[in-house]
């Protein structure tokens, strides 16, 4: 993932040591560590990725090679992010 880099050893010392500390513990007023509020300016996939599952399918030979002719790499993501944005758009009509 872009931006991302490995944990130095002390970095996951600290995060194995927070770990076990129950929620109450956590100061939400430090202002290093503000709670979140507003997702407004979230970006799917910046920090939480979906578990993809391998599928086999069957798709009509002229749906599969416009996206391979317009994606020469990646269409199989690009099939995802269609796939994904007719649901997310199917969900937000069932919500009207």
């Amino acid at each position: 993932m872009a931006g991302t880099r490995t944990l130095t050893a002390e970095e996951k010392a600290e995060l194995d040591a927070l770990r076990g500390r129950p929620d109450r513990e956590i100061d939400l007023t430090d202002p290093d560590s503000p709670e979140v509020t507003n997702w407004a300016g979230a970006i799917r996939g910046v920090l939480y990725r979906p578990v993809k599952l391998p599928v086999t399918m069957r798709i009509d030979a002229d749906v599969l090679a416009w996206f391979k002719s317009h994606f020469e790499k990646g269409y199989q993501t690009k099939i995802n992010a269609a796939l994904r944005a007719y649901v997310e758009a199917e969900e937000h009509q069932r919500i009207k």
